[in-house]
């Protein structure tokens, strides 16, 4: 006999655990003081916090691109699709699934709009066929980059190369992006474009992401899950709309809210993370 009780549907199993780390530069310079979090298969993350909070260092340690700025993670564990990938290339990481569009979106400035979006598929093995496919499909979601693919990526607008940033990462097929400061630079209104990109990327495509950003109040509007991080550690997280109605939220990074407080470490009632001391 079948059991036809319904049941409440299990979490997603997270794609992305980062525990307990610390990040130092230079081997002298604490940056990251004990950083925990998780990013389930199909979610979208934000990472909160203000400028030199610690959060593209986070991103970073993730895709592994400390070295080349002589920083290492010195503690910790970091597991991408059950797998630890610490000692991982970034290359080998983005074979796996786990691609960063770094802040400023860093395009080949010289090369043709396509010609940026095909060079994120330089790590494919399935043929031409497979890499034109995917190709549309961008143009799909950015109709604005087919109409600029004989451009000369440098001399596209701000928001166009957030696209071609955006859209060259989905050429490698990525099962998670890690976006660094998708917001920075644009209008209000090509902000809302990307962000609203984002989601249907996650929605339709199934792709993972996690953002890190100082614009807040967009990122909790998209996001479901928050960390905000300051002076290197997590002092909050929690669900998007519980954060976007937390107070000290409001006060200090929406913008809504009393003054005379200069950080959480202000705030009487602030819960502040204990992990990094197990």
């Amino acid at each position: 006999m079948t059991d036809t009780t319904e049941t409440a549907a299990a979490p997603a199993s997270p794609i992305l655990t980062v525990n307990n780390i610390e990040v130092i530069y230079d081997h002298v310079i604490l940056v990251l003081k004990g950083v925990s979090l998780s990013v389930p298969a199909g979610g979208i993350t934000a990472l909160l916090g203000a400028n030199g909070a610690g959060k593209t260092t986070t991103l970073k340690a993730i895709s592994n691109l400390l070295l080349a700025e002589r920083g290492e993670v010195t503690k910790g564990t970091i597991v991408f699709d059950g797998e630890q990938v610490q000692a991982l290339s970034p290359n080998q990481l983005v074979r796996r699934g786990c691609i960063q569009v770094m802040e400023g979106r860093h395009c080949f400035g010289h090369l043709t709009v396509e010609d940026n979006l095909l060079s994120g598929a330089f790590t494919r093995r399935d043929g031409k066929a497979a890499v034109r496919a995917d190709l549309e499909l961008v143009y799909e979601y950015f109709p604005r980059l087919k109409v600029r693919r004989t451009s000369q990526a440098g001399y596209t607008s701000g928001g166009e190369q957030q696209m071609v940033a955006i859209g060259r990462a989905l050429m490698s097929r990525p099962k998670m992006i890690l976006l660094d400061e998708p917001s920075m630079g644009l209008a209000p209104q090509l902000v809302e474009e990307i962000f609203g990109i984002v989601k249907k990327l996650n929605e339709e495509q199934g792709v993972s992401f996690l953002l890190a950003e100082q614009n807040a109040g967009v990122a909790l509007r998209y996001a479901k899950y928050g960390y905000i991080l300051e002076s290197g550690r997590v002092v909050l997280d929690g669900e998007a709309q519980a954060l976007r109605q937390n107070e000290d939220v409001k006060e200090f990074y929406l913008g809504v809210g009393g003054e005379g407080r200069k950080s959480f470490r202000d705030v009487k009632h602030y819960k502040r993370r204990k992990r990094w001391l197990a």
